[in-house]
């Protein structure tokens, strides 16, 4: 739902009914992940995808059918050998999406759900969007890890065995489908409820204020990071230079990531980028990254020979062997990137693949699925 948030705050805002479809679950080769969202407008404007383009035309249709009745409606969509090229995925995918109708009277949460992603405060939303009772169908909860919950999915115990679950969830960063007995009982089935984790963006550490870090940080805005730049030279380490990053910080790189270690603000969603290539600022740095209890990703910029003399470095230092595997360096995929923009996507194309278990390789000489 973030992506097409702006447009739905706008049309809940004036007091408008929009219709709106989340994927929820997906199987084998689904292209978008659970919280993706597609809205249909009072004018009958589509905003946003669920598919990519296989169904987003049936969700349409029924999205403006359950604007009309009121009444949430979950359907799973995949290949049809009737129909295949008009309402299923060609690629072979199964998703699930829920579609329901959004206002000021069905979801009067809604502002305040806005409000914290736009302070950066992660919030998880919890809607019951499978139940005997259709009466708790659209029930939903507010849940945040440090303060009390808002609305209800229609019972007090409920209500107690999804928060733990919820803001677990949360604090991974991912959204996802909880399946409880009809009154939330944890050995049974009967209500399945969907939980939109609304976690802060996670964030992209680039170190080295360099020509190649402006481009990462572009890079990294484009996909979603909170992106900082960091170095200790402030003649370079201005705003001026990166505009694309979120903030721009003057301190030496290794303390500066201690200190936002230890307040808590590096977790496993982090990526580290080390572009400075030059010993003095990555040494220390990389003792520190590389013995972080969990980053996602740490890579480090540098020739063949700068990359032999780093390690050595960091072994008289005392990293240890299982440590130094941790290190992406040279960092990047193997793109023949030349140009700082090129890098960037090297880089950019290596944390992807470890983010999902992509290979690198090019689809053409590979089988089997293409989203795992």
């Amino acid at each position: 739902m973030r992506e097409v948030l702006p447009e739905l705050m706008a049309w809940w805002e004036a007091g408008e009914e929009v219709g709106v479809g989340t994927v929820v679950a997906t199987f084998r080769s689904a292209p978008r992940p659970p919280g993706a969202s597609m809205l249909v407008g009072p004018d009958g404007t589509a905003v946003g995808s669920v598919s990519g383009g296989c169904v987003e035309g049936a969700v349409y249709d029924l999205a403006q059918s359950v604007v009309g009745s009121g009444e949430p409606v979950l359907e799973r969509y995949g290949v049809s050998d009737d129909d295949a090229f008009a309402v299923g995925l060609t690629c072979g995918g199964i998703l699930d999406v829920y579609v329901e109708k959004v206002s000021r009277a069905t979801f009067p949460e809604l502002a305040e759900v806005a409000a914290d992603l736009e302070a950066g405060r992660p919030v998880a939303v919890a809607t019951v969007i499978e139940h005997p009772d259709a009466g708790r169908l659209g029930r939903r909860v507010l849940l945040r890890p440090d303060g009390p919950a808002s609305g209800s999915l229609g019972s007090a115990r409920a209500d107690d065995a999804v928060r733990d679950d919820a803001l677990g969830l949360l604090a991974a960063g991912t959204s996802g489908v909880l399946t409880y007995g009809p009154d939330g009982e944890r050995r049974g089935e009967g209500m399945r409820v969907f939980v939109w984790a609304f976690a802060p963006k996670p964030r992209m550490l680039v170190f080295g204020a360099i020509d190649f870090a402006a481009a990462v940080a572009r890079v990294g805005a484009f996909l979603g990071y909170h992106v900082t730049v960091c170095d200790a030279r402030p003649v370079f380490a201005t705003a001026t230079r990166f505009p694309d990053a979120d903030e721009v910080v003057v301190d030496w790189p290794h303390r500066y990531l201690r200190a936002e270690q230890q307040a808590g603000r590096v977790d496993g969603r982090t990526v580290v980028t080390v572009l400075t290539h030059d010993p003095k600022f990555d040494v220390p740095l990389l003792e520190v990254a590389l013995r972080l209890p969990e980053v996602a990703y740490i890579g480090a910029m540098g020739s063949r020979r700068t990359h032999d003399d780093r390690l050595e470095r960091l072994r008289e230092a005392g990293v240890t062997e299982a440590e130094l595997g941790r290190l992406r360096s040279p960092i990047g995929l193997d793109l023949g990137a030349r140009t700082p923009e090129e890098t960037a996507v090297s880089i950019a194309a290596e944390i992807i693949a470890g983010r999902w278990g992509g290979s690198g390789e090019p689809l053409a000489r590979t089988e089997g699925r293409i989203h795992r």
